[in-house]
């Protein structure tokens, strides 16, 4: 009987740590899980922490930043270059050429913006017997000139001087057509030539910008 007794008193005893084991193990897993639940809920807002240190990277805010500043870093487009140059942006002039029979037209860009002609321009010259109108010389190059605002170019006139010692046909005015354009400048230009025996005598000018 003794025996026995102490047999169910070491079962119970046995039982008993068992039952606490359990329960140990129980608190361990609920304590691990509280343990991870913190980790758990700082990754929630990861998320935009993460974009914005994405964004700080080189592949983020150096593209933003790049895209932000190509309108005023990107090349110059052709537009760059000037718009065709109108006669009210332009002032005219003349001088006297390196030759006798020339005359320089000069062209002076007096607007706000670069401006760029490319071509003969137009020139009659008038007087009181009536109006001849120059021809384009042959041969010569045809450059592209761009005139920043107060830059200028000239093209040559010419024409036969007057060597014959008589009055000869004298014009007072040139009426200048730039390239490209539909609308001309008068200016007073004095030009004497001999008088042609039953022919025009040839006056002739340059491309804008090809020199001498």
């Amino acid at each position: 009987m003794r025996l026995r007794k102490m047999s169910a008193v070491i079962a119970a005893a046995v039982a008993a740590a068992l039952s606490l084991t359990a329960c140990d193990g129980e608190d361990d897993s609920d304590a691990g899980a509280a343990a991870s639940a913190p980790a758990e809920t700082s990754a929630g807002p990861v998320s935009p922490s993460g974009a914005g240190a994405t964004e700080g990277s080189p592949g983020g805010d150096g593209q933003a930043s790049a895209s932000a500043s190509a309108p005023g870093s990107g090349a110059p487009s052709a537009s760059s270059a000037g718009d065709m140059c109108r006669t009210a942006d332009l002032s005219f002039s003349s001088s006297g050429g390196m030759a006798e029979g020339e005359v320089l037209i000069n062209l002076e860009n007096t607007g706000s913006a670069s401006c760029s002609m490319h071509g003969f321009p137009g020139l009659d010259l008038k007087g009181e017997d009536g109006t001849v109108s120059a021809v384009r010389t042959s041969g010569r190059s045809v450059p592209t000139v761009t005139l920043a605002p107060g830059e200028r170019t000239n093209f040559s006139l010419h024409f036969p001087p007057n060597t014959t010692g008589g009055s000869g046909v004298t014009f007072t005015s040139a009426i200048v057509t730039p390239p490209d354009e539909t609308h001309s400048h008068s200016m007073p230009l004095s030009v004497n030539i001999p008088v042609g025996s039953g022919s025009t005598p040839r006056i002739t000018v340059n491309p804008v910008g090809s020199g001498k």
